[in-house]
Protein backbone atom coordinates (compact mmCIF):
# COMPACT_ATOMS: atom_id res chain seq x y z
CA UNK A 1 0.00 0.00 0.00
CA UNK A 2 1.42 3.40 -0.94
CA UNK A 3 1.85 5.98 1.81
CA UNK A 4 -0.61 8.89 1.82
CA UNK A 5 0.69 10.80 4.85
CA UNK A 6 4.13 10.56 6.42
CA UNK A 7 5.08 12.46 9.56
CA UNK A 8 8.76 12.12 10.45
CA UNK A 9 10.86 13.44 13.32
CA UNK A 10 8.28 16.02 14.37
CA UNK A 11 8.70 17.90 17.66
CA UNK A 12 6.81 20.86 19.11
CA UNK A 13 7.26 22.76 22.38
CA UNK A 14 4.73 25.03 24.11
CA UNK A 15 6.14 27.35 26.82
CA UNK A 16 8.98 24.95 27.57
CA UNK A 17 6.74 21.85 27.54
CA UNK A 18 7.57 19.35 24.81
CA UNK A 19 4.11 18.26 23.59
CA UNK A 20 5.44 16.21 20.64
CA UNK A 21 8.86 14.51 20.75
CA UNK A 22 10.45 13.18 17.57
CA UNK A 23 7.11 11.72 16.42
CA UNK A 24 6.95 9.59 13.29
CA UNK A 25 3.74 8.22 11.79
CA UNK A 26 2.55 6.99 8.40
CA UNK A 27 -0.75 5.87 6.95
CA UNK A 28 -1.71 4.35 3.60
CA UNK A 29 -4.28 5.52 1.07
CA UNK A 30 -7.26 3.38 2.16
CA UNK A 31 -6.49 2.54 5.77
CA UNK A 32 -8.16 2.86 9.16
CA UNK A 33 -5.97 3.75 12.12
CA UNK A 34 -6.88 4.30 15.76
CA UNK A 35 -4.73 6.53 17.98
CA UNK A 36 -4.96 5.97 21.73
CA UNK A 37 -3.02 7.22 24.73
CA UNK A 38 -3.44 8.97 28.08
CA UNK A 39 -4.46 12.62 28.36
CA UNK A 40 -1.54 14.84 27.41
CA UNK A 41 -0.03 12.18 25.13
CA UNK A 42 -0.09 14.56 22.15
CA UNK A 43 -3.09 13.18 20.22
CA UNK A 44 -4.77 16.55 19.60
CA UNK A 45 -1.46 18.31 18.92
CA UNK A 46 -0.66 15.63 16.32
CA UNK A 47 -3.94 16.44 14.51
CA UNK A 48 -3.26 20.17 14.86
CA UNK A 49 0.11 19.71 13.11
CA UNK A 50 -1.33 17.65 10.24
CA UNK A 51 -4.11 20.21 9.63
CA UNK A 52 -1.81 23.25 9.85
CA UNK A 53 -3.17 24.66 13.09
CA UNK A 54 0.16 24.16 14.88
CA UNK A 55 3.63 24.55 13.36
CA UNK A 56 6.21 22.07 14.67
CA UNK A 57 9.71 23.19 15.70
CA UNK A 58 11.28 20.48 13.55
CA UNK A 59 10.42 17.50 11.37
CA UNK A 60 8.57 16.86 8.12
CA UNK A 61 4.94 16.24 7.16
CA UNK A 62 4.78 14.81 3.63
CA UNK A 63 1.52 14.30 1.72
CA UNK A 64 0.40 12.34 -1.33
CA UNK A 65 2.10 10.81 -4.33
CA UNK A 66 3.80 14.11 -5.18
CA UNK A 67 5.39 14.25 -1.69
CA UNK A 68 4.01 17.72 -0.95
CA UNK A 69 5.33 19.41 2.20
CA UNK A 70 2.24 20.29 4.28
CA UNK A 71 4.28 22.49 6.61
CA UNK A 72 4.47 25.10 3.83
CA UNK A 73 0.68 25.37 3.64
CA UNK A 74 -1.94 27.17 5.73
CA UNK A 75 -5.04 25.46 7.17
CA UNK A 76 -7.31 26.36 4.25
CA UNK A 77 -4.83 25.07 1.66
CA UNK A 78 -4.37 21.81 3.60
CA UNK A 79 -8.15 21.32 3.67
CA UNK A 80 -8.22 21.84 -0.11
CA UNK A 81 -5.53 19.17 -0.45
CA UNK A 82 -8.08 16.71 0.93
CA UNK A 83 -7.57 16.55 4.69
CA UNK A 84 -10.82 16.77 6.65
CA UNK A 85 -11.09 17.01 10.43
CA UNK A 86 -13.97 16.30 12.74
CA UNK A 87 -13.72 17.72 16.24
CA UNK A 88 -15.22 16.10 19.33
CA UNK A 89 -18.19 18.48 19.52
CA UNK A 90 -20.33 18.39 16.37
CA UNK A 91 -20.42 21.68 14.47
CA UNK A 92 -23.42 21.72 12.15
CA UNK A 93 -25.66 24.61 11.05
CA UNK A 94 -28.47 23.96 13.53
CA UNK A 95 -31.03 26.30 11.93
CA UNK A 96 -30.58 24.62 8.55
CA UNK A 97 -32.02 21.28 7.45
CA UNK A 98 -29.91 18.15 7.13
CA UNK A 99 -30.33 18.51 3.34
CA UNK A 100 -29.03 22.11 3.39
CA UNK A 101 -26.04 21.18 5.58
CA UNK A 102 -24.99 18.44 3.17
CA UNK A 103 -25.64 20.58 0.08
CA UNK A 104 -23.49 23.44 1.42
CA UNK A 105 -20.64 20.99 2.07
CA UNK A 106 -20.42 19.52 -1.44
CA UNK A 107 -17.08 19.92 -3.16
CA UNK A 108 -17.87 22.66 -5.70
CA UNK A 109 -15.99 25.76 -6.85
CA UNK A 110 -15.78 27.95 -3.76
CA UNK A 111 -14.71 31.36 -5.09
CA UNK A 112 -16.98 34.33 -4.34
CA UNK A 113 -18.62 34.38 -7.79
CA UNK A 114 -19.41 30.63 -7.97
CA UNK A 115 -20.89 30.89 -4.44
CA UNK A 116 -23.05 33.87 -5.40
CA UNK A 117 -24.45 32.18 -8.50
CA UNK A 118 -24.48 28.60 -7.23
CA UNK A 119 -27.67 26.70 -7.99
CA UNK A 120 -27.78 23.02 -7.05
CA UNK A 121 -28.08 20.76 -10.07
CA UNK A 122 -29.48 17.26 -10.35
CA UNK A 123 -26.08 15.69 -9.69
CA UNK A 124 -25.76 17.67 -6.43
CA UNK A 125 -29.21 16.54 -5.29
CA UNK A 126 -28.37 12.91 -6.05
CA UNK A 127 -25.08 13.21 -4.15
CA UNK A 128 -26.87 14.66 -1.09
CA UNK A 129 -29.29 11.73 -1.14
CA UNK A 130 -26.39 9.26 -1.43
CA UNK A 131 -24.60 10.88 1.51
CA UNK A 132 -27.77 10.85 3.62
CA UNK A 133 -28.15 7.14 2.88
CA UNK A 134 -24.51 6.50 3.75
CA UNK A 135 -24.72 8.24 7.14
CA UNK A 136 -28.16 6.83 7.99
CA UNK A 137 -30.12 10.09 7.82
CA UNK A 138 -32.25 9.56 4.69
CA UNK A 139 -35.42 9.94 6.74
CA UNK A 140 -34.23 13.19 8.35
CA UNK A 141 -33.29 15.26 5.27
CA UNK A 142 -35.93 17.92 5.88
CA UNK A 143 -35.49 18.18 9.65
CA UNK A 144 -33.57 21.06 11.14
CA UNK A 145 -30.18 19.85 12.28
CA UNK A 146 -30.71 21.32 15.74
CA UNK A 147 -33.51 18.78 16.30
CA UNK A 148 -31.23 15.76 15.76
CA UNK A 149 -29.88 13.61 18.57
CA UNK A 150 -26.22 13.95 19.57
CA UNK A 151 -25.31 10.82 17.61
CA UNK A 152 -27.21 11.98 14.51
CA UNK A 153 -25.40 15.34 14.61
CA UNK A 154 -22.09 13.48 14.69
CA UNK A 155 -23.14 11.45 11.62
CA UNK A 156 -24.25 14.61 9.83
CA UNK A 157 -20.88 16.22 10.46
CA UNK A 158 -19.11 13.12 9.14
CA UNK A 159 -21.39 13.34 6.08
CA UNK A 160 -20.48 17.01 5.63
CA UNK A 161 -16.80 16.07 5.64
CA UNK A 162 -17.38 13.18 3.22
CA UNK A 163 -19.20 15.63 0.92
CA UNK A 164 -15.86 17.42 0.49
CA UNK A 165 -14.32 14.14 -0.76
CA UNK A 166 -11.32 14.14 1.59
CA UNK A 167 -8.50 11.65 1.08
CA UNK A 168 -7.75 11.69 4.82
CA UNK A 169 -10.36 12.00 7.56
CA UNK A 170 -9.24 12.85 11.12
CA UNK A 171 -11.95 12.07 13.67
CA UNK A 172 -11.71 13.04 17.36
CA UNK A 173 -13.52 10.80 19.89
CA UNK A 174 -16.57 10.02 17.74
CA UNK A 175 -18.08 7.59 20.30
CA UNK A 176 -18.24 10.09 23.18
CA UNK A 177 -21.79 10.55 24.51
CA UNK A 178 -23.37 8.04 22.11
CA UNK A 179 -25.76 5.21 22.87
CA UNK A 180 -24.60 1.68 22.09
CA UNK A 181 -26.70 1.55 18.91
CA UNK A 182 -25.31 4.92 17.78
CA UNK A 183 -21.76 3.75 18.44
CA UNK A 184 -22.30 0.62 16.36
CA UNK A 185 -23.63 2.69 13.46
CA UNK A 186 -20.66 5.07 13.79
CA UNK A 187 -18.27 2.10 13.61
CA UNK A 188 -19.94 0.91 10.39
CA UNK A 189 -19.83 4.42 8.94
CA UNK A 190 -16.10 4.88 9.60
CA UNK A 191 -15.20 1.39 8.36
CA UNK A 192 -17.09 2.06 5.13
CA UNK A 193 -15.32 5.41 4.72
CA UNK A 194 -11.92 3.73 5.20
CA UNK A 195 -12.53 1.53 2.14
CA UNK A 196 -11.86 4.52 -0.13
CA UNK A 197 -9.76 6.91 1.99
CA UNK A 198 -7.50 7.05 5.05
CA UNK A 199 -9.32 7.46 8.37
CA UNK A 200 -7.58 8.29 11.66
CA UNK A 201 -9.71 7.94 14.79
CA UNK A 202 -8.56 9.31 18.16
CA UNK A 203 -10.53 7.46 20.84
CA UNK A 204 -10.49 6.52 24.54
CA UNK A 205 -13.20 3.86 24.36
CA UNK A 206 -11.35 0.54 23.96
CA UNK A 207 -14.48 -1.38 22.95
CA UNK A 208 -15.11 1.11 20.18
CA UNK A 209 -11.49 0.78 19.03
CA UNK A 210 -11.82 -3.02 19.07
CA UNK A 211 -14.84 -2.84 16.77
CA UNK A 212 -12.87 -0.76 14.26
CA UNK A 213 -10.64 -3.83 13.70
CA UNK A 214 -7.63 -1.77 12.67
CA UNK A 215 -4.01 -1.04 13.46
CA UNK A 216 -3.56 0.98 16.65
CA UNK A 217 -0.90 3.61 17.43
CA UNK A 218 -0.29 4.36 21.13
CA UNK A 219 1.07 7.82 21.94
CA UNK A 220 2.79 8.66 25.23
CA UNK A 221 4.52 11.94 26.09
CA UNK A 222 4.39 13.04 22.47
CA UNK A 223 5.91 10.02 20.76
CA UNK A 224 4.86 6.56 19.58
CA UNK A 225 5.05 4.05 22.43
CA UNK A 226 3.67 1.02 20.56
CA UNK A 227 1.95 0.12 17.30
CA UNK A 228 0.07 -2.93 16.02
CA UNK A 229 -3.22 -4.73 16.61
CA UNK A 230 -5.23 -3.78 19.70
CA UNK A 231 -4.37 -7.12 21.36
CA UNK A 232 -0.68 -6.57 20.58
CA UNK A 233 -0.48 -3.05 22.04
CA UNK A 234 -2.67 -3.75 25.09
CA UNK A 235 -0.42 -6.66 26.08
CA UNK A 236 2.67 -4.40 25.93
CA UNK A 237 3.95 -3.90 29.53
CA UNK A 238 4.76 -0.21 28.91
CA UNK A 239 1.27 0.47 27.53
CA UNK A 240 -0.28 -1.30 30.52
CA UNK A 241 1.82 0.80 32.87
CA UNK A 242 1.27 4.25 31.35
CA UNK A 243 -2.24 3.95 29.93
CA UNK A 244 -4.28 0.95 30.98
CA UNK A 245 -3.16 1.16 34.59
CA UNK A 246 -3.47 -2.44 35.64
Amino acid sequence: MSTLLEVSGVSVTFDGYKAIRNLSFRIGEAEMRAIIGPNGAGKTTFMDIVTGKTRPDEGRVIWGEKSVNLLRMNEARIAQEGIGRKFQRPTVFEDQTVHANLLMSLRNPRGSFPCLFYRPNRRDQVRVEELAEEIGLSGELHRKSGELSHGQKQWLEIGMLLAQEPRLLLVDEPAAGMTLAEREHTTDLLKEAAKTRAVVVVEHDMEFVRRLECKVTVLHEGSVLAEGSLDHVTSNPQVIEVYLGR
